[in-house]
Parts: structure tokens; C-alpha cells; sequence
């Protein structure tokens, strides 16, 4: 990697990217080892929804209080607490492995999916609003390409076959390893000295929320980044919640070989992280965002109609790239446009917007599933949900093509 000096001798930046690339190493085994783990116990496609919608409904249940929380609360001191509590909770599922009751397994499963999604909400919203200060402005395009970069190649390229590979040795040890990155990240985090920001004014809660929410209407180029990185957001659920199905009963692989298809996203995303911001300087933020959706949905169309591995995992590093060009021109020209005190509110409504509706997605792919199961055969059941998908990705591109231009701001 190559990038400014200045961003790699801020030793700020330096414990923050630890942290991301060995928390990202644990996400990245959780990938795989979850739904994995949800298959052992059920078949069902309603179950692995479920456990999925699970894990994604805080965003939609907690997204907008997590930036009362992170504008009033010490940044640092809520990211170390979340991954302490994800590490003790992650040694719960380790229990819960060891345990497997014979009833009530997809319950437990599902719980501790939707705590640690709690804790997520609150880490994740936290770890971007304090990003501005850690790193000068002009470094921002720099540091998140370079944080996503990690982020995609460790977790979702050392990851994924990392978790197949322990899945085979003892199925606790992904979530062991999952637990001990959450901690050594807790422990990076507290290292941290970040800038002081003007203090939020205490508001009662509902005010300051509402004040994020304004802020964010007014600014309409945000708002409409905001509602398709949803929609975005939407159909990859649906396309990634029933992948472990596709997987394992059309394509026929282990878990390896599922960990294996999986970080082939991982090289499209270190490479979406690393080239775009060059790219964008070359055709524009306009032009960028327009190749993202359009990738994403080439994505969808390609494992619909795949019947070997190697395409799903092409159509995934497409995908991914094209995720992580988004999310270049996305996020910083968000924390840019921000005023620092309200950052953190801004951010949660924004991702209550993107993230909320996920667990809608979780759900719709086991309905899509079990009602197309009831008129077609299995796999093409399985099928069906990604070309419906991609269709709906190109008329969210032609809506990008006209209506979203962060050029014209």
C-alpha cells in the first residue's frame, strides 16, 4: 500500500487500523461460523432468516438512539466497552456449541445474534464518527479506503476459509478465535488519543434526534445516498442470507469450500478500497456511484444463474468492488459535510436508513425461498430470489444516474 506519510505516521491511525484489521479477522470467521452453525441446527430456510433478521434488527431497532449515545458518550470509551461485551457474549455462543439442546437452539442462536447486532450498532456508528479525529480532513478519502481495504481482505478474505478450515477441526474454535479479536481490539481502542469535539448540547433525546433527522433532510444529495445504500443494503441481504444454501445444496461445497467462495469478495473489495479513490479523481463521484449500483446488480444476475463456484465467487468480487466504490465517495463526503457535533446523530440516522431495513431482507429471502419453493423445485427456488433482485438493482441505477450526483454539491 502506498498512500500519504502523513496518514501512516499518525499513530492514532496506526492503533485504529489494528483494531479494524484484527476485529475484521474475527467478522470475517463469524461470517462463515454463524450461519453455518444455524444450518447444523436447521434446514429451513424461515430458520436462517430468522437467525439472520436477528442479528440486523437493532439497526433498525437502535440505530437512531446510537447517535444520542455516541454525540454524548466518550467515543473511545464506547467502542472498548461494545467489543468487551461482544467478546463475552461470543464465549457465550461458545457454551451454546458445546451445549446444543435439542430444542430451542435456533431461539438461543438468534439472541445472541441480535446482542451482539446491538452492540455492533452502537461500536460501528461510534467508530466512524470518531475517525475525523484521528485524521486530518484531506486524509479522510485515504484513511476509509484504507480502512475498507483491510477490512475486505482480512475479513473477507483470511476469514471466511479461516472459519471452514477451524469448522473442520472443532466447530468451537471459530467463535474461540471470534471472541480473543474482539478483545486485543478493545485493547488497540483504548490506546487511542483522539481530538477533543465541540460538545453536543443536551438536548432531551428525542430533540437531538430529531435534529440529526433535519439535518439530514436539508441535505438532499445525503438523503438520497442514504435511501439507495438501503436499498443496496436490502438486496444484498436477501442475496447473502440463503448464499449457505446455495452453497451447500446446489453448488455442493463444505465449509471450506464455502469459506473459500466467500473471500473471493475480498480481493474486489481490497481493490474497490485501494483504486477508487483514484478512479473517482479520474471520472467523478457522479460516475463512481453510477458503477457501483450497476456492479452490484451484475452480482445478483451472475450467482442466479451459476452452476460452478468460480462464478459465485466472480460475481462476488464485482459485487464487492462495487460496494466499496460506493461506500469511497459515500461516507467521506458524509463526514465532510457534517458539523462535527452532529456527527454522530447524522451517522445513526443514515444508517437507520441503510441498515434498517436488512432485517426486512433476512426475512423476505426465506419467504421469497419457501414460496417459490411451492411452485417451482428447490433450486430453482434458491434461483429465483437473485435475478429478482438484480432487476430491482438496475432501476435503482437508473434512479443514481439522474437523481444522485455529490458532483453537483
Amino acid at each position: 500500500m502506498t498512500h500519504a506519510p502523513s496518514l501512516w505516521k499518525n499513530r492514532n491511525f496506526r492503533l485504529v487500523f489494528s483494531a479494524t484489521a484484527i476485529s475484521n479477522l474475527g467478522d470475517g470467521i463469524a461470517m462463515v461460523a454463524y450461519p453455518w452453525l444455524a444450518t447444523l441446527i436447521s434446514k429451513d430456510p424461515l430458520d436462517i432468516a430468522f437467525v439472520a433478521f436477528a442479528s440486523r434488527l437493532p439497526w433498525f431497532l437502535l440505530a437512531l438512539p446510537a447517535g444520542v449515545i455516541t454525540d454524548r458518550v466518550s467515543h473511545k470509551k464506547l467502542m472498548v466497552g461494545a467489543d468487551i461485551f461482544r467478546a463475552l457474549l461470543t464465549l457465550c455462543v461458545v457454551a451454546l456449541v458445546f451445549w446444543m439442546p435439542s430444542s430451542g437452539a435456533i431461539l438461543l442462536l438468534a439472541a445472541a445474534a441480535f446482542m451482539l447486532g446491538a452492540a455492533e450498532v452502537l461500536r460501528d456508528n461510534t467508530a466512524q464518527t470518531i475517525l475525523p479525529q484521528l485524521v486530518d480532513k484531506r486524509d479522510l478519502p485515504k484513511a476509509n479506503g484504507t480502512m475498507w481495504s483491510a477490512e475486505q481482505i482480512i475479513g473477507e478474505f483470511v476469514g471466511p476459509p479461516l472459519a471452514g478450515f477451524l469448522i473442520a477441526i472443532a466447530l468451537p474454535l471459530p467463535f474461540l478465535l471470534d471472541a480473543v479479536s474482539f478483545a486485543v481490539a478493545a485493547g488497540l481502542v483504548w490506546r487511542l488519543r483522539p481530538r477533543p469535539v465541540p460538545a453536543a448540547r443536551q438536548a432531551p433525546a428525542l430533540v437531538a434526534m430529531k435534529e440529526g433527522m433535519v439535518w439530514l433532510w436539508q441535505h438532499k444529495i445525503i438523503f438520497r445516498l442514504a435511501m439507495v445504500t438501503g436499498f443496496m443494503n436490502f438486496t444484498g441481504t436477501v442475496a447473502l442470507t440463503i448464499l449457505v444454501l446455495f452453497a451447500q445444496d446446489i453448488l455442493g461445497v463444505g465449509a471450506l469450500g464455502y469459506g473459500l467462495i466467500m473471500s473471493f469478495g475480498a480481493v474486489g473489495g481490497g481493490l474497490g478500497g485501494l483504486l477508487a479513490p483514484r478512479l473517482i479523481q479520474r471520472i467523478g463521484e457522479g460516475w463512481a456511484l453510477r458503477i457501483a449500483v450497476l456492479l452490484f446488480g451484475v452480482q445478483m444476475l451472475i450467482i442466479g444463474a451459476a452452476t460452478h463456484a468460480a462464478w459465485v465467487g466472480f460475481a462476488l468480487f464485482l459485487g464487492t468492488f462495487g460496494s466499496l466504490l460506493w461506500n469511497v465517495v459515500a461516507v467521506p463526503f458524509r463526514q465532510r459535510a457534517t458539523p462535527p457535533e452532529l456527527l454522530g446523530r447524522v451517522n445513526s440516522v443514515y444508517r437507520f436508513i441503510s441498515w434498517g431495513v436488512i432485517p426486512l431482507g433476512a426475512i423476505l429471502a426465506g419467504v421469497m425461498v419457501k414460496g417459490f419453493d411451492r411452485f417451482t423445485s428447490y433450486e430453482v427456488a434458491l434461483r429465483a430470489p437473485y435475478f429478482v433482485v438484480g432487476g430491482l438493482l438496475f432501476l435503482a441505477a437508473i434512479y443514481v444516474f439522474f437523481m444522485v450526483n455529490p458532483d453537483d454539491s
